[in-house]
């Protein structure tokens, strides 16, 4: 049976105590034996698989482990694949854009994760965090692919993500400091679930703030491609997030504000993920770009966050709901006329102009560092 509003509550706090055994294993014999090379070879290696490769020019474990785990969810069919394919042919630009700024940002407003991603910053470099964000952006943006859901190049993907998380909780497990008491297994199976719910279910709410029409068909073909993301990681079947959107609206509805807090953790990390993006985004169109996500989110969130505000925001929604009339805004970022008609979407050009820069993480993902993979350490922090 999986998650229900009567029973979520009581699985999310079993799914927090559990971690990923077998991949965990893996990657604790690799730290274990300071094979940190190793460990960055790994993240290639799975980086680089293709459907039909002969697995016996593996290690004996890793081909063993990754046979097991190209494994598809047990209920998955082709009308899922389907689902999905069809939401991300009408979808696909602006959702990569919006899990990679609206859905991050909302995965720092979970205290737990968001302690855990920056006191792990040096997976990401010390420097910023360029690196793990357009990593992130890259499985944002694979999952609409071609045929990603069906030649294998999604899921193995996704494993690398799943090895990056085992890596961290042997990391923490390492440290020393992590403690299990008061915040259960790092990057736990619950972490990994209120993850794909903030992904998916979050980020449709977002695109009907703003103006964004998706229908029942596509919204549960988008759940369908998290369900697919989160087997893939390691999560046990019971906790899988639902392939029906409105279940899953329902589940998010009722547990977000018992999961979301504002933090320096949070706050610190939002600040980071809004600097490195201004670089991406042409003059005077940053502050068109943080309105957009201030009002995808809601200010109550925004504020958790600590995103400034701005000018366009305080205008942007009395016009969206058909008030009034604004100049351009952001060097003419909202339509370049002096004023807009009652009822046209404000944030229209601005999802095109931020899915265009969110195409330039990508690039950035692609060459940063002439290395394309997380890099992994042995120690802990972010130089705080």
């Amino acid at each position: 049976m999986g998650l229900t509003t009567a029973t979520i509550a009581a699985e999310l706090e079993a799914a927090n105590k559990v971690g990923d055994p077998k991949a965990d294993q893996l990657v604790s014999d690799l730290i274990d034996n300071e094979e940190i090379d190793g460990v960055n070879a790994l993240f290639r290696t799975i980086g680089t698989l293709k459907p039909g490769q002969d697995l016996s020019e593996l290690p004996p474990r890793l081909a063993e482990f990754l046979k097991e785990a190209a494994a598809a969810p047990p209920d998955w069919s082709e009308a899922d694949v389907k689902a999905a394919e069809g939401f991300f042919a009408h979808h696909h630009g602006e959702v990569s854009m919006l899990q990679g700024t609206v859905g991050l940002i909302g995965t720092y407003l979970a205290p737990t994760g968001a302690f855990t991603l920056r006191s792990t910053g040096r997976l990401g470099g010390v420097d910023g965090p360029g690196r793990r964000l357009s990593q992130s952006s890259r499985l944002f943006l694979d999952m609409g692919n071609k045929n990603a859901m069906r030649d294998g190049t999604l899921a193995a993907n996704v494993t690398k993500v799943r090895l990056v998380h085992a890596s961290v909780r042997q990391l923490h497990k390492k440290s020393g400091e992590w403690d299990y008491a008061k915040w259960g297994e790092p990057v736990s199976q619950k972490y990994t679930t209120g993850a794909a719910l903030v992904f998916s279910t979050q980020i449709l709410q977002a695109m009907a703030r703003l103006g964004l029409d998706v229908s029942k068909e596509d919204a549960d073909g988008f759940m369908c491609s998290w369900h697919y993301v989160n087997h893939y990681l390691g999560t046990e079947e019971k906790w899988l997030p639902p392939k029906d959107a409105g279940e899953a609206e329902a589940l998010w509805n009722q547990e977000r504000d018992k999961e979301w807090k504002k933090t320096d953790d949070g706050v610190f990390m939002t600040k980071q993920a809004v600097d490195f993006y201004r670089k991406f985004y042409p003059p005077g169109a940053h502050d068109a770009f943080i309105a957009m996500v201030r009002h995808a989110l809601t200010d109550k969130y925004a504020d958790m966050a600590g995103l400034p505000k701005s000018v366009l925001g305080a205008i942007a929604d009395p016009l969206a709901a058909g008030h009034g009339l604004v100049s351009g805004v952001g060097g003419g970022l909202l339509g370049g006329a002096a004023k807009k008609t009652v009822g046209v979407n404000p944030y229209k050009d601005v999802i095109g102009i931020a899915s265009k820069a969110f195409n330039e993480v990508q690039k950035f993902a692609l060459t940063h560092d002439q290395d394309d993979q997380p890099q992994m350490h042995q120690e802990l922090h972010d130089d705080r």
